[in-house]
């Protein structure tokens, strides 16, 4: 489901789940407005770290922000 222009200027917790390499670059981004959703998918980014990966720097955030504005523009933005 695509987001509206009308549900991306509502102010509320926006959560961006972050896949990030050794050096801090993104590999992977989702943000969402579901809190459970939220969890599993981070759950699911860190499952999905091998240990090497993990030993190399590798990690997977979970943040929340209050603008879409303040999301990563490479995010895929779910409701």
């Amino acid at each position: 489901m695509d987001l509206t222009a009308d549900d991306m200027s509502q102010s509320k917790t926006i959560w961006v789940n972050e896949q990030l390499d050794p050096a801090g670059l993104m590999y992977a981004c989702i943000a969402c407005c579901d809190a459970q959703h939220a969890q599993d998918c981070h759950t699911s980014f860190q499952d999905n770290l091998t240990e090497h990966q993990k030993q190399a720097g590798w990690v997977a955030r979970l943040r929340t922000v209050e603008s879409w504005d303040d999301v990563p523009a490479c995010a895929l933005k779910l409701s």
